[in-house]
């Protein structure tokens, strides 16, 4: 199916129009269609009729998790349910779950930027898609389905689990492209290699991973041992899905967000107010064409920056990788530690397989040290004799925990206690996210 991806490439003042009037009109429907935004309006003193810019955008309420929890399951959306397409919900583990509707509409604009995400990850029309994110109420397996299915490509929705079954199709199918979350890539190669299956084997060429942050040293191990490009799709389910922003497979370390539909800010974690563009803050998003249920700067309380790639193939707005949320955010002795920075300090520790689980060490109501538990690659352990300094990494045989526990010191400053544990003994995702930090001592 032929794609228009011009908007793509607008001009940073053209774009900056659309947004404006798209906000514009999204406020006047909110103010007509939304009594809890009407209440928020009223709450603030603001009238629809003033927000005439982006640039408008601050003056307006932030939108919480909360609130969703507070309005379920129907509070927040503006279409009778007949008009409804879908429905999606999370699932509540944390407390009331929070509920996202979509229109025709909706479902479609879904299926476009989704569409535009796979074809950045190199994915094309003709080619297969193993789609092995979960389906159900989580929006991730439907949402890459239909995507997958507006670009021309043509989907096994075999959804999470079953990884014996997982690789087997993937021998016999032989698709190019495979979406998961990383964890799960990860545990999907343990099952080639166990095989004795090699990279070169492997039909796939691409991973679209998402739903929760990883690091360079996942996403090496995964490329290196599968065989692929592997790119981050980012999303959340308040905004509409994954599909909100996306890495160019030949641009890896930042992903565009499509800002003519989200429109992003980083606000300060404390202080709720911009912070200086290229900061670290927490990213706000509006979703500035939905119908069913379109939210105003919704708190997504994931910790990025923004910035513009002078050399990237599109015009629009990247973001970093995603350091964590501000509530996985673990103050060890004073120091705000995020476990992808206890990840990035493993990448320079030659011999780590990426698979570990934190425990924060409470010692009088104040986090004190953090216990972790890691694997290490057993063929690494049979073949180094001795320590090896070099630019990258710090290989120290004799105390694998020792030499962990020196890296995290120095990159981020904080003491640990490092238990290694061999290779594939610790538990492994089996679809979905994974939890890395464990309950406190």
């Amino acid at each position: 199916m032929n794609m228009d991806f011009s908007v793509e490439y607008l001009k940073l003042d053209q774009l900056r129009q659309l947004q404006s009037e798209r906000l514009s009109a999204l406020v006047e429907y909110l103010g007509e269609r939304s009594d809890f935004y009407k209440g928020k309006f009223n709450e603030a003193g603001i009238s629809p009729k003033e927000i005439r810019s982006i640039e408008d955008i601050s003056k307006l309420p932030i939108t919480y998790k909360q609130d969703l929890r507070d309005n379920y399951p129907f509070g927040l959306f503006t279409v009778p349910k007949n008009e409804l397409q879908r429905i999606h919900c999370s699932s509540g583990t944390t407390g009331r779950p929070t509920v996202v509707g979509y229109t025709k509409e909706d479902v479609d604009l879904f299926s476009e930027v989704v569409a535009r995400s796979l074809y950045a990850a190199g994915a094309r029309a003709g080619m297969q898609l193993h789609n092995a994110y979960g389906y159900g109420i989580f929006t991730g397996g439907l949402g890459l389905h239909y995507g997958a299915e507006k670009l021309g490509m043509s989907v096994l929705p075999i959804s999470g689990g079953m990884t014996t079954r997982q690789v087997d199709l993937i021998m016999d199918f032989k698709p190019e492209v495979i979406c998961c979350s990383p964890s799960y890539a990860l545990t999907i190669a343990d099952e080639f290699a166990n095989r004795g299956i090699s990279a070169d084997e492997i039909s796939l060429k691409y991973a679209v991973l998402g739903s929760e942050p990883w690091t360079e040293l996942i996403r090496h191990h995964i490329e290196e041992r599968l065989g692929v490009h592997a790119t981050n799709i980012y999303g959340l389910s308040e905004i509409i899905g994954p599909g909100v922003s996306m890495e160019d497979f030949e641009e890896k370390g930042g992903s565009y967000i499509w800002e003519d539909h989200f429109y992003p800010e980083i606000l300060d974690p404390v202080t709720k107010q911009p912070v200086p563009f290229g900061e670290e803050g927490v990213l706000v998003i509006t979703t500035l064409t939905k119908k069913a249920m379109p939210l105003l700067r919704y708190w997504t309380n994931d910790i990025t920056s923004l910035y513009y790639d002078d050399n990237g193939k599109r015009n629009m707005v990247k973001m970093r990788p995603i350091l964590g949320r501000a509530d996985d955010m673990l103050i060890v002795r004073g120091v705000n530690v995020y476990p992808s920075q206890i990840e990035e300090a493993f990448s320079h520790v030659k011999g780590v397989v990426p698979n570990y689980y934190l425990t924060p060490v409470e010692k009088e109501q104040m986090c004190v040290a953090l216990d972790i538990d890691i694997e290490i690659d057993d063929d690494f352990v049979k073949e180094a004799q001795q320590v090896i300094n070099t630019d990258d990494y710090t290989i120290f045989v004799g105390n694998f925990g020792k030499s962990i526990e020196n890296e995290i010191k120095k990159r981020v400053g904080i003491t640990t206690k490092v238990k290694i544990h061999a290779q594939d003994s610790l538990p492994k995702c089996e679809g979905g996210k994974i939890n890395r930090i464990l309950k406190k001592k």
